[in-house]
């Protein structure tokens, strides 16, 4: 397996093991160890290790960050040799580290398209601590047998140097991804070692015993002690042009390169003559090459549509490459290595050249024309929702076989992840209009707006041959920035950014509420539509009737999380369940579904009914801080004729299920059939036991749910109903966490309970009312107030009283409580406080509950209910009076509630690329909040951003910003907002196990800009506001 050295193992192909043993002959110049001290005396200071992080993801390069390896090529200019593949094509932040630990930032000047080279450039003042001096290049000292050493960072040393010797100076051109970046059309360099290098030693110089680079090391195979090192001839060439012009050279056409848009292989003469070589031609070619000469060039691959493939011109098959063509002359010369070929094309660019070659013992004369390599290598992309598509470049042009130039998915995003549009697809055609080119995408986004919903045509590499369709759903809410092009200017390192879109563009106009998109289209292709269609009846089933009235009120929700905003710890993107209609008026619908579908409020919810085919948005409206359950709302005038279809189903809260109760478990297929089956119930009062995951996040306590006999699966939801199609229960998903072996890995385990409608009843009385003083909300284009929930933050678990005797709990308290439930038989104890709460300091860990107010508590509900008491007695205090047995003693304790609403996390911001936010509620249940202040919580990192760099990672707090306190968004914004573009920043930060950490980060204002995404209830919409920009501008 062959690997790119600074970026560890890629998976690739298998590369052919024909590499000859060779034993280094015996030559006067052999180098002693005095020798190699002097050299590597010389060339050790020059060395430098590449911090580099990629900001986003770009042609064969995606985001993220990395170290790799450079060396000192012109001291004067400020110029340093390392791999394309370092470089990188895309938006790049980067620093060199030299061997004193002198860090300077560093730009890149030029990569090469085809070849994995490329330069950053430095101000050679800004060193000023070391001596040092350039590394000479000497592509002609490389020889079969030659002693080596490889100097660079490998596996994240700071300085390593490894021995080797050069066994090979004609390999193939190692293939890393069949759809990543790969080198071809020349020769590479192998190398046997005692050690191969490993990730980081990319871009290291190979230095023979003077000092000299004879090799650049590029990759590594991983299987066996040998590594892969690029020839420097075409290296040699580029910095010659970039000295020659100075400074002011530092644009991609001073460097000319020339393409036919063809792969060539060097194959040896056995095989030529195989492939049709006639023995003529074959002599010809001896005579005019060395005698070492080994073989010749033949076709092996041509890029459609390019300079080498005419097929779009009468008798193209004779005016155009194909693969097995062998190459003779090249303008008249014989030309059987790579260097020469590409000599003369880099020297020919826009002109014609003329190929002799000979096709299955056919002789043919071709004229083609030389195209700017340039040309077909993209410099600017369009981001749009986290999307990211440029035109196809030459590089995954000839490794998909498609035509340059076509509009490219390099990152899906948001946008097109949640429309199942996959990575590396080619956008055939969007909102019913062609696209050709990236202009065209761009022009039929701007006729669009927000919230809706387009068709969009694609094809991917892996099915080539098959168009395929996505609905694209442009986001209602402010979850990105406005679409921006990035043009890649390399006088100044940076990519320049502006609006993609003109200023009168409807997507630029967010709506002033978050109303529904024009559905009319969707009406009019439904308005055939027999409402009044009678469902055909199964009688002979026992579930018919529960079934056919529970099926008017099931809807299938898909609920997608932007990548941008991925709260509270939630660890995916998408989710999906049935939820079931629990109120529908003439102008408010409200849903009832589990958490494990509808886990934060930012998100975008689809909604799917069973009655009426149709699909449109919903929004969250309620999440219940303790219960595993969601509601979610719909404009019912968005069903058109399907709105006198739809139902709500009957709740029926009272009384509750027994053990041995029959049920009917109704929900939908993934095709929304209602399915159903009838059920025992084993065990009403079942208790939850869910271990915290290692990213903190929701997860279901203090609540008892119905186990049942037999169900349909862990993934199927619905509900529990009774033979007539009351609703006694939601058969709704839960997820548990469970650790692999003695690993920090975890996964995730989802499975399915039932949840009493007793809680979902209560809150949607209070929703549907609007009597409660909670807060306000827009709901379909009306004002609520939305409910409050009066909790006891505390986690609970049951204790059988047969336990509970043998810790010392009396007789009578046993008494009592058998005599309050003599079904359960348990007794409530204290697993933990949440951190922050009233309780926290009251109670500790182990207390067994016995009364509230001199009334004995066995259960969950009993809590609810006296915490409801407070609430319907006003008392403001919202103080419980518990009896409890705490180390063999029963005492009365006075306990503080908490007051929590249903909005969920509705502010955030980012900053460096780090997701920040206040601490939610399932880190405080982890019982630990950083004493002074509290601090902000950092739930996530994206890829190639100052975060990722740095290592601020999710899961910690941040507590200070260069020494001033941050106990909350407020104060963290008013610090940050004093930070500039470039500046480093001392954070103060607390992991979750309470070990603090001190780490330095380096603002980046260009790539990532601060900003805030905040729910405003007045609009139901979020809105999204920059802090600080490079600009300094506030918006």
């Amino acid at each position: 397996m062959s690997s790119l050295g600074s970026e560890g193992v890629l998976a690739g192909m298998t590369d052919d093991n024909l590499c000859m043993e060779i034993d280094p002959p015996l030559t006067d110049d052999y180098a002693t160890t005095e020798d190699w001290r002097w050299a590597l005396g010389k060339v050790v200071p020059s060395v430098v290790v590449l911090r580099t992080t990629i900001c986003r993801t770009f042609d064969t390069e995606a985001a993220g960050a990395s170290q790799a390896t450079g060396f000192v090529v012109d001291k004067h200019r400020g110029i340093i040799l390392t791999n394309r593949h370092v470089v990188k094509p895309g938006p790049l932040m980067a620093e060199a580290m030299f061997v004193n630990r002198e860090e300077i930032p560093v730009y890149p000047v030029y990569r090469d398209p085809v070849h994995d080279f490329g330069f950053f450039r430095y101000e050679p003042s800004a060193v000023q601590f070391l001596d040092y001096d350039e590394i000479p290049l000497a592509p002609e000292a490389a020889r079969v047998g030659l002693e080596i050493r490889v100097v660079g960072n490998d596996s994240g040393e700071k300085v390593s140097i490894l021995a080797g010797t050069l066994a090979r100076l004609d390999r193939d051109a190692p293939l890393y991804k069949k759809d990543g970046y790969n080198d071809f059309n020349t020769f590479y360099i192998q190398v046997t070692a005692a050690s191969g290098t490993k990730g980081g030693s990319s871009g290291s110089p190979v230095i023979d015993r003077q000092g000299r680079a004879v090799a650049l090391n590029a990759g590594g195979r991983t299987s066996t002690a040998s590594a892969f090192f690029l020839p420097l001839e075409r290296v040699v060439r580029a910095l010659a042009i970039l000295q020659k012009g100075n400074d002011s050279v530092t644009n991609k056409a001073s460097i000319p390169r020339g393409t036919l848009q063809a792969t060539f292989l060097h194959k040896g003469f056995d095989e030529t003559r195989r492939l049709g070589l006639r023995s003529k031609t074959e002599q010809v070619v001896r005579n005019a090459s060395p005698p070492a000469e080994t073989g010749m060039l033949v076709v092996d691959s041509v890029v459609p549509y390019g300079p080498a493939d005419k097929r779009l011109e009468p008798g193209a098959a004779d005016k155009r490459l194909e693969p097995g063509d062998v190459l003779v002359c090249l303008n008249g010369e014989v030309t059987t290595q790579f260097l020469k070929m590409e000599s003369l094309l880099d020297d020919s660019v826009d002109c014609k050249v003329e190929l002799q070659i000979e096709r299955g013992g056919k002789p043919l004369t071709l004229t083609l024309t030389v195209q700017d390599l340039h040309s077909v290598t993209p410099d600017h992309f369009l981001e749009v929702g986290g999307a990211v598509i440029h035109p196809l470049s030459y590089q995954q042009a000839r490794n998909f076989h498609f035509q340059c130039g076509l509009v490219y998915v390099a990152d899906q995003g948001y946008l097109l992840s949640r429309a199942g549009v996959p990575r590396h697809a080619v956008i055939k055609k969007f909102a019913g209009e062609d696209i050709t080119r990236l202009e065209d995408f761009v022009s039929v986004l701007s006729k669009l707006s927000r919230g809706v919903r387009v068709p969009l045509e694609y094809i991917s590499y892996k099915d080539r041959h098959r168009r395929k369709s996505a609905i694209v759903t442009i986001d209602r809410h402010e979850w990105y920035a406005p679409p921006e092009l990035y043009t890649r200017n390399d006088s100044s390192g940076l990519w320049t950014i502006r609006p993609a879109l003109p200023p009168e563009s409807p997507l630029l106009s967010p709506p002033l509420t978050n109303t529904v998109a024009d559905l009319s289209a969707a009406s009019v292709l439904l308005h055939d539509f027999s409402l009044q269609e009678p469902r055909q009846e199964r009688d002979n089933r026992d579930n018919a009737v529960p079934e056919r009235v529970i099926e008017p009120s099931l809807v299938m929700l898909e609920v997608h999380v932007p990548l941008s905003c991925m709260l509270d710890g939630v660890n995916s993107k998408h989710f999906s369940g049935t939820g079931v209609i629990v109120y529908h008026s003439q102008n408010m619908g409200l849903i009832a579904v589990d958490k494990n579908t509808v886990v934060v409020s930012v998100s975008d919810v689809m909604l799917s009914f069973a009655a009426y085919p149709i699909e449109i948005p919903g929004e969250v409206v309620f999440l219940h801080p303790v219960h595993n359950f969601a509601f979610v709302a719909y404009d019912p005038s968005a069903l058109g004729p399907g709105a006198s279809l739809v139902r709500a189903a009957q709740l029926l809260p009272e009384p509750a299920l027994c053990r041995g109760d029959s049920v009917y478990l109704v929900g939908l297929s993934k095709s929304l059939q209602a399915t159903s089956r009838k059920s025992f119930v084993t065990d009403p009062s079942a208790v939850l036991d869910i271990g915290s995951s290692h990213s903190p996040r929701y997860r279901a306590t203090n609540m008892e749910v119905i186990e049942l006999d037999s169900d349909f699966g862990s993934k199927f939801s619905g509900v529990l109903a009774d033979e007539l199609g009351r609703v006694h229960a939601i058969w709704g998903s839960f997820s548990n966490y469970v650790k692999y072996n003695s690993s920090s890995s975890e996964g995730q385990h989802q499975f399915v309970r039932g949840i009493p409608i007793y809680a979902i009843s209560q809150i949607l009385d209070k929703i549907v009312s609007g009597a409660d003083t909670g807060p306000v909300r827009l709901v379909n284009g009306i004002k609520r107030n939305m409910p409050l929930v009066r909790i006891l933050e505390v986690e609970l678990f049951p204790t059988l009283l047969s336990k509970a005797r043998s810790f010392g709990l009396s007789d009578t308290s046993i008494q009592a409580l058998v005599n309050k439930d003599p079904i359960r038989r348990q007794v409530l104890r204290v697993k933990g406080c949440l951190a922050g709460s009233k309780a926290e300091n009251v109670l500790e860990q182990g207390d067994m509950f016995l009364a509230i107010n001199k009334d004995p508590v066995t259960c969950f509900r009993h809590i609810e209910d006296a915490c409801q008491q407070l609430d319907r007695c006003n008392q403001t205090n919202g103080v419980l009076t518990l009896t409890i047995f705490r180390q063999g003693r029963e005492i009365e304790v006075a306990v503080g509630t908490d007051v929590r609403d249903g909005s969920g996390t509705t502010r955030m911001i980012n900053w460096g690329g780090c997701v920040v936010q206040d601490t939610h509620s399932a880190v405080r249940a982890l019982g630990f909040l950083p004493q002074a202040g509290h601090g902000v919580y950092v739930v996530k990192w994206c890829h190639g951003s100052p975060g990722n760099r740095y290592g601020l990672y999710g899961t910690q707090w941040i507590v200070q910003v260069n020494g001033k306190p941050t106990p909350d968004l407020d104060a963290f914004s008013a610090v940050t907002k004093e930070i500039e573009h470039g500046e480093f920043v001392r954070l103060n930060t607390i992991y979750l196990s309470g070990k603090p950490r001190v780490l330095t980060l380096k603002q980046d204002l260009h790539y990532w800009p601060t900003w805030e995404l905040r729910f405003d209830p007045e609009t139901a919409m979020w809105r999204r506001t920059t802090i600080k920009a490079l600009e300094s501008s506030i918006v």
